[in-house]
């Protein structure tokens, strides 16, 4: 994932690293999504501090102009010629629903298929749905590990999502092509708090199903379902999807919605307050902490204690070495 799709507004220019790559996000005049490398081929200088003429991109320093495609269209210097090195890389993108993805391998394989369907998040109301971005000073296996293995709300989120039936259960393990799914399910006498207050009496017994799955690379939907005695239940899915910037940084697109309560805009003002304190003063100074101790190593290769809710986590890691081997075999 590039970007939300209203930070491309129709006269933005998005700067964003990915995969340690410089990239620009502008809108043509078409309003589709175009992404270059954001630096011109002449003396490297930002695209993004430019300026733009319809589809195309004026560089600052010069006045080198590039089109969607990459390619150098104008050369104001000399005679005009361009030069075949003046062309620039351009990235495949596509928008679906509130978010921009972007494809960094070779063009000529982007498939937007590949790309999760979370169109029920774009389908849910404004008042019921909320979403974010974090930037993080940690790898991103890392952070996927966090929603893989869920056991730590019971201690780091005590107070708005656990409630211990995470901790107390096996959780079932389903691997998939490009998709490792973890359920947990239990009859549980402690609610969640952030669930509590929707049930006819917090201390009544509830099953609870909690579902996280983890689309290759990154990207993870989190549902939580807790049945009422009077069979109505009430849920929430949640999106985590960690974009690389570096080895070691990470762009942390969340976002949340529900089927409760999705017309009460202040409700939903409440939940946007509590989700946003979870991530930026629990999980991301944790995470953060995390690979401050780990240094430059890869986790795996320290040897960490393994712990049996280890075993979503630990089967995307290995999913996603086999599929990075597997296309560093082909490359």
């Amino acid at each position: 994932m590039a970007a939300w799709a209203d930070e491309v507004g129709p006269d933005a220019l998005l700067s964003r690293t990915i995969l340690s790559k410089r990239i620009v996000f502008y809108r043509g005049t078409d309003g589709a999504v175009l992404a270059l490398a954001d630096r011109c081929s002449h003396r490297f200088v930002p695209l993004s501090m430019g300026q733009r003429h319809g589809d195309e991109l004026q560089c600052p320093y010069h006045g080198l102009r590039f089109g969607p495609g990459g390619q150098c269209t104008r050369n104001p210097h000399g005679d005009g010629r361009i030069a075949p090195n003046a062309a620039i890389r351009a990235f495949p993108t596509q928008e679906a629903g509130l978010m921009i993805w972007v494809w960094m391998g070779d063009a000529a394989l982007a498939d937007p298929a590949l790309i999760p369907d979370y169109t029920l998040l774009a389908a849910a109301p404004e008042t019921g749905r909320m979403r974010g971005m974090l930037h993080v000073a940690a790898n991103y296996q890392l952070l996927s590990d966090n929603i893989m293995d869920l056991s730590h709300v019971d201690y780091l989120h005590a107070d708005t999502l656990g409630g211990g039936s995470i901790s107390r259960s096996n959780a079932g393990v389903k691997e998939e092509d490009r998709t490792v799914t973890i359920t947990w399910q239990v009859d549980s006498d402690n609610v969640p708090p952030a669930f509590a207050r929707e049930m006819p009496d917090p201390a009544t017994p509830a099953r609870q199903r909690t579902q996280v799955t983890w689309t290759a690379p990154s990207a993870m939907a989190l549902t939580i379902e807790i049945e009422r005695p009077d069979d109505s239940p009430v849920g929430a899915t949640a999106f985590h999807i960690m974009t690389p910037e570096t080895l070691t940084t990470t762009h942390y697109f969340y976002a949340n919605c529900r089927s409760f309560r999705q017309h009460d805009a202040e409700y939903n003002a409440i939940v946007t307050k509590v989700i946003t304190h979870v991530f930026m003063e629990e999980d991301k100074p944790m995470v953060e902490a995390q690979q401050h101790a780990i240094g430059s190593a890869e986790l795996m290769d320290l040897k960490p204690l393994v712990l049996s809710p280890d075993t979503g986590a630990i089967r995307a890691r290995r999913k996603l070495a086999a599929m990075i081997r597997a296309e560093q075999a082909v490359a």
